[in-house]
Formats: structure tokens, C-alpha cells, sequence
């Protein structure tokens, strides 16, 4: 991924990669996103845009390893998270799916993520400390709790599956409010002119519909030729 398409991606939502994608490819169907709605700590900020770093946790119920052993997982979970390749975005799947009970994503594991580098987390688990989080680290999660009860890492680098969204370690994700979608590697080439393609497409039929009423004569004209234009 080049400068010039991260400062793009960094500009448009999530909805729009995805169409973007399906210009890139030539055709509809592409399904490899969330599935169902998230909540996003904050809605003012642009996207996340990173490469994947993977992991698993649960917190129903206490680990059964060793103190010893649990120590070494966690201090090896942020130590992969501390490398690169950046930007990174930290997609940890709640392993309690859909019955998740712990908030690993709370006031200090946003901050320590963000002093390590990482530009905001996905997980289809347990959020927390809403009014407290540091700016400039969105959280997409599934759901908004108050307990950490027994959070641990369970596994390190071995992918995600969140909201049915298939993520292996280092893959491109761009996620917002909308949820979250994989970038497949063989459109990133042609992703910046792909995007370009469907604003100006676009507009075609925003910019009519946004100066005021139209006739339905003028309407089947413009949607006829917006239709001509798109995937």
C-alpha cells in the first residue's frame, strides 16, 4: 500500500471501499466483511486503515495455564502487536462468541495498544470506558459492557473470524462505523483508481438529486446513464 492510496482510504468510509472493491474486480458479490451491526466508540473520526495483527481471547471463565504461562502469552501478544508491519489495526476475536462477557477493550488496553503503534482495534466482543478512551484510537466492537471479567489471549497470529468476517494475519482491513471489510491483496494495485472511478460515478446521480425536485422524464435519463456507468 502506497502513501497515496492510505491518504485516500483515510478520507472515504467503509461502504465505499466495499463498492470500490466490486469496481476493482469488475463484479458484484464480493462478501468478505462484517456481517451485522457494531458499535464504533467514536463516529467523529475517520476509518481505520491497517494491516491486520490477529489474535483470540476469552473471558468467561479463568484460564486454566499457569500464571507463568499466561504472562508470557499476554507480554508475547503486545509485543506482536508492538511490530510491524504498520499501520496495523489489532482485530482480536472474543473466542465467548456470541455470549461475550469481557471487556478487553477498555481505558488501558486502548492506550497501551496506541502507545505501541496500533491505529484501533476491531472485535466482535466486549468494549468499555466509552467516556475515557484516547483520542485517535477507534474501537469497533460488538458489544458495550462493564466487566473485564477474565479476559486472557488465547492465541497469536493464527487470523480472526469477526461478524463472519474471515481476516488472516497481515491482510488490509478498512473498518468504521459501518463494520469492517478485508481488502483483498490482488485489487490494492488498482484500489486508489477504483475509488477514484466510483466518486466521479457518483456524481452523476448525486449531483442532480441534490440541487432540488426532478421530474421523472429528467430522472430515468440521468439514473439510465448512472446505471450504464457502474458495476
Amino acid at each position: 500500500m502506497n502513501k497515496e492510496l492510505f491518504t485516500l482510504l483515510t478520507k472515504v468510509d467503509t461502504p465505499t471501499v466495499s463498492n470500490a472493491i466490486e469496481v476493482a474486480l469488475g463484479q458484484r458479490g464480493y462478501n468478505n466483511f462484517t456481517k451485522g451491526t457494531m458499535f464504533c466508540s467514536n463516529t467523529k473520526v475517520g476509518p481505520i486503515v491497517g494491516f491486520a495483527k490477529t489474535a483470540s481471547i476469552a473471558a468467561s471463565r479463568a484460564p486454566q495455564d499457569s500464571p507463568e504461562v499466561i504472562k508470557e502469552r499476554r507480554m508475547n501478544y503486545y509485543r506482536h502487536m508492538s511490530e510491524d508491519p504498520k499501520p496495523s489495526i489489532a482485530v482480536v476475536e472474543d473466542l465467548d462468541y456470541p455470549n461475550c462477557v469481557g471487556a478487553f477493550w477498555g481505558e488501558v488496553n486502548t492506550n497501551v495498544h496506541k502507545s505501541l503503534g496500533v491505529s484501533g482495534a476491531l472485535t466482535n466482543g466486549v468494549m468499555r470506558d466509552l467516556g475515557d478512551l484516547p483520542d485517535g484510537f477507534p474501537v469497533i466492537a460488538g458489544s458495550i459492557g462493564p466487566s473485564h471479567m477474565f479476559t486472557h489471549v488465547k492465541s497469536i497470529g493464527e487470523g480472526a473470524d469477526i461478524f463472519g468476517m474471515k481476516v488472516v494475519e497481515g491482510e488490509l482491513i478498512h473498518a468504521d462505523q459501518h463494520g469492517a471489510i478485508v481488502i483483498p491483496n490482488d485489487v490494492i494495485s488498482n484500489l486508489y483508481s477504483a475509488i477514484n472511478t466510483l466518486l466521479e460515478t457518483e456524481q452523476i446521480i448525486l449531483e442532480p438529486s441534490k440541487k432540488g425536485s426532478m421530474s421523472f422524464e429528467d430522472f430515468e435519463k440521468v439514473w439510465s446513464k448512472f446505471e450504464a456507468s457502474r458495476t
